[in-house]
């Protein structure tokens, strides 16, 4: 009996172990990584497995490729519920630029392309699709579900099933649902934020069957955040703006009216940024979003309506102009900078005001809620008000851990903001201030008073006499006005009437009688900050970098796709270090698998080999020895896959791109890398019906006139009117006849 159930053991463990190499398999054949981030293994091992889990994965972790890995490896249609139409067409696109199948449904489709999506999963083309909490759920939608083989159903951004989350929808509740139309199929929950408590609560909503709960490291510790008190928010959103010149950013703002006023003052300042909130009509939040995307706009500057579910992963910075409600508002929004791993930097200005607004926002809300809503304010306050490393205090947040003395990259560690030791001493001398001055002034005269002014008013009134008149005239303006709004921001003091006058609260009180300790920070000036995505490229890399990166813009645009879809900023790093001039060293490169080495390998190595030769620099330069040693075959020598021989067959036929990517159900980019296979393992000479007769005589003569087979210089000659796919399919014919000569 033992015996036998060591056999068993062994009999799982062998099938987990090929099915976890199938995945990574996957993972580096279409998305090119070596191996998975931490927890991601874990977490497609339970899709695998058929077993119902929630995912916890801080933004970067890389949670989407927790349900699209399991996807490409298992039989039938994988649903995965999306909030954000944006969302679901970034994913789409990227998926199928790489060969997956996947399509969205939602309400910004016609009928018609709805019902051809329709017709394409019933032909069992289609292996995910997104689709709304509120579309999913109706009627016809899950009995359309309930006639196909789903495999199983991923829940995105779970958190908005929860009362308890910083983002409840009452939409995704309806998604408790499930488990009785799908009894036998597994439900899996991912989030990027979530307390112990939320997820909890996302397990009960869904009805999940003991669930695997995987919760990743929620450090990030390639941000650095800064947290200081706003005194002027323009020069202060200026100071990191100049730094970060040409590249991406959100500004968050507590008020639509803040969002525009900002916005229109950094577009008369020269910054290309763009506007995104509530009141906006929707094609014009959507021509900001899509701006942002495609970086035409470099800034979006936003309420909290913007951002959740966006995958852009090089925003280099987040800049909150307002203090957010609650922690998790925040590590969310922050969150969305470095979603590549590299540099970036998370700055707040908050101020009193921030706090006695959201204050007064969440009056309404009654019972628990209100209880819950108060408590994560005050936590906030403190998080603002507490020289504490921030990175501490954001993972012990969520419950976990943090072992470092000094992260190295926040405000405090770095001694940018320091706690004062005497806050006690100081805090008592503020508001009996106020109470000398009989709780009738604003901050600038109480200020005044415990600088000793001699301005007119003050005297006037006499408050020259009062004992605590210069009491604090070691120190300057700004910092008092700070400790000030630091006390109203810890309820010791608050603002009545029209004109702001400041009073003493019980809290405050308290303070006289020692009986409880307020907090004040002071900021001891900024140190050197950390370097930013590409700062670590001398300057002949740096060069090639934003030349690659120009040349990525161009072919997003030209296939309508946002820029990260074609490379992240991690592999233009890559190329501009290596500079990989042939096949298979490009695809040695991070982020680099066979579908994208087909798309993009020819004009990214066009590009290098230009540059190297221009500059006399070598190709192919500090490959580890582990990298060169991994011998990939390059597309030339690797033997067609199935879909690829099918392809093959096709085009042989005569079939158009067109025609091919409507046969195998794949995007015109994928057919197009499975067309130049195609003509250079066949040695084709003849580029129509691909391209027009017309189009084939205009390439070869402008590359005869040009002495070049270069694709930029002949795009360039041509005007921009021919594409660089047509462009490389002619060349390959051209070069294909060459050779025969």
């Amino acid at each position: 009996m033992d015996t036998a159930r060591t056999m068993s053991n062994q009999s799982l463990e062998n099938d987990e172990q090929t099915m976890l190499a199938d995945a990574a398999a996957v993972l580096k054949r279409y998305w090119g990584y070596d191996s998975f981030r931490p927890l991601q293994e874990e977490a497609i091992r339970a899709v695998l497995q058929r077993r119902d889990s929630v995912v916890v994965l801080p933004t970067g972790g890389g949670k989407s490729l927790c349900y699209q890995v399991p996807a490409a490896l298992r039989d039938g249609l994988a649903v995965v519920v999306s909030p954000l139409i944006a969302l679901m067409k970034d994913q789409v696109d990227a998926l199928t630029d790489l060969g997956i199948s996947a399509a969205a449904v939602n309400s910004s489709l016609p009928a018609e392309e709805r019902r051809q999506i329709a017709r394409r999963v019933d032909a069992g083309e289609i292996s995910m699709l997104y689709v709304a909490p509120e579309r999913l759920c109706n009627e016809r939608m899950l009995d359309f579900l309930s006639r196909q083989q789903v495999s199983f159903i991923a829940v995105d951004e779970a958190h908005c099933i929860s009362s308890w989350g910083h983002q409840f929808r009452p939409e995704y509740r309806l998604l408790g649902s499930l488990r009785d139309r799908f009894p036998n199929v597994d439900i899996h929950a991912y989030t990027a934020t979530a307390t112990a408590q939320v997820r909890d609560d996302i397990a009960a909503q869904l009805d999940l069957r003991e669930p695997e709960l995987h919760v990743g490291n929620f450090d990030r510790p390639n941000l650095t955040y800064r947290v200081v008190p706003r005194q002027d928010s323009k020069k202060q959103i200026r100071e990191v703006l100049d730094r970060f010149k040409g590249q991406s950013g959100i500004i968050y703002c507590i008020s639509r009216k803040q969002v525009d006023e900002l916005n229109e003052y950094l577009n008369q300042s020269g910054f290309r940024s763009a506007a995104y909130h509530a009141g906006l009509e929707h094609d014009q939040r959507q021509a900001a979003q899509d701006a942002f995307l495609s970086e035409q706009v470099d800034i979006v500057v936003a309420t909290v309506a913007f951002g959740m579910g966006i995958d852009k992963p090089n925003v280099r910075f987040v800049i909150h102009a307002s203090s957010t409600k609650s922690l998790e508002n925040y590590q969310q929004e922050a969150g969305r900078a470095g979603r590549d791993g590299l540099p970036a930097e998370c700055h707040l200005f908050y101020g009193a005001r921030d706090f006695a607004l959201w204050k007064k926002m969440l009056s309404d809300l009654e019972d628990e809620a209100g209880d819950v809503a108060r408590e994560q304010l005050q936590k906030m306050s403190r998080f603002c008000h507490t020289a504490i490393c921030r990175h501490r205090q954001l993972v012990e947040h969520f419950g976990q851990g943090f072992e470092s003395e000094n992260c190295q990259a926040c405000d405090v560690c770095l001694k940018e903001v320091a706690e004062v030791s005497d806050a006690m001493t100081i805090s008592q001398k503020i508001l009996s201030c106020v109470v000398r001055v009989e709780q009738r002034f604003g901050s600038d005269y109480v200020t005044n008073v415990l600088l000793g002014s001699k301005e007119q008013r003050l005297l006037d009134n006499g408050h020259d006499q009062v004992s605590t008149y210069g009491l604090l005239k070691a120190h300057s303006k700004k910092e008092i006005r700070s400790w000030i709004d630091q006390l109203e921001a810890q309820q010791c003091l608050e603002r009545q009437g029209d004109y702001g006058t400041l009073a003493v609260t019980p809290i405050g009180r308290q303070v006289f009688r020692e009986e409880y300790q307020p907090r004040l920070t002071q900021v001891m000036g900024r140190t050197a900050t950390r370097r930013s995505a590409s700062s670590d490229l001398d300057a002949t890399a740096q060069e090639l970098f934003d030349l690659l990166r120009e040349l990525r813009r161009t072919l997003a645009k030209e296939k309508k796709v946002a820029p990260f879809v074609i490379f992240g900023d991690v592999t233009l790093i890559d190329l501009a270090t290596h500079r990989p001039t042939k096949i298979s060293s490009f695809l040695l490169m991070h982020g680099v698998g066979r579908r994208k080495c087909e798309q993009y390998g020819d004009p990214f190595l066009e590009a290098i080999q230009e540059f190297c030769e221009k500059r006399d620099l070598p190709g192919d330069v500090d490959l580890p020895a582990e990298m060169a040693a991994a011998t990939t075959p390059s597309s030339e020598s690797a033997a067609p896959n199935d879909i690829e021989q099918t392809a093959a067959e096709l085009f042989s036929e005569g079939l158009s791109l067109d025609e091919v990517g409507d046969r195998l159900n794949r995007a015109r980019s994928t057919v197009v890398g499975y067309l130049t296979a195609y003509l250079k393992r066949e040695r084709k000479t003849d580029p129509t019906p691909w391209i027009s007769e017309e189009t084939f005589q205009n390439i070869s003569l402008a590359a005869l006139e040009a002495e070049s087979d270069r694709l930029k210089p002949l795009h360039e000659a041509l005007g921009g009117e021919v594409s660089y796919d047509e462009l490389r399919i002619a060349m390959i014919c051209l070069k294909n006849t060459a050779a025969e000569e």
